[in-house]
């Protein structure tokens, strides 16, 4: 795995965690009893984004070192996804 494709699966992992990690604990200005006018009740009322940010990059973290190792270390190849059987076979040496 090159730097880029390191940097693109940390990318993916960190923004599917981070619209995992949005919602929760989401209090809703309808919830807190105070509507701004001009916005739905369901708008939220203290987001919270830095937080969720830090929590985000915790947990990216720790899923993107797992994944990286998997794929270091060869457990997975892009052959073990070849399920229709079109990649062509290993050339054996000698």
């Amino acid at each position: 795995m090159g730097i880029t494709s390191a940097i693109v699966l940390y990318a993916v992992i960190w923004f599917m965690v981070f619209l995992i990690v949005l919602p929760l604990r989401l209090v809703t200005q309808g919830e807190a009893g105070e509507i701004v006018p001009g916005t739905h009740s369901s708008s939220p009322s203290d987001p919270k984004i830095r937080r969720k940010a830090i929590v985000t990059t915790a947990v990216t973290t720790v899923l993107w070192v797992i994944i990286a190792w998997i794929i270091l270390s060869g457990m997975i190849t892009v052959r073990d996804m070849d399920w229709f059987g079109r990649m062509a076979p290993l050339a054996v040496d000698g």
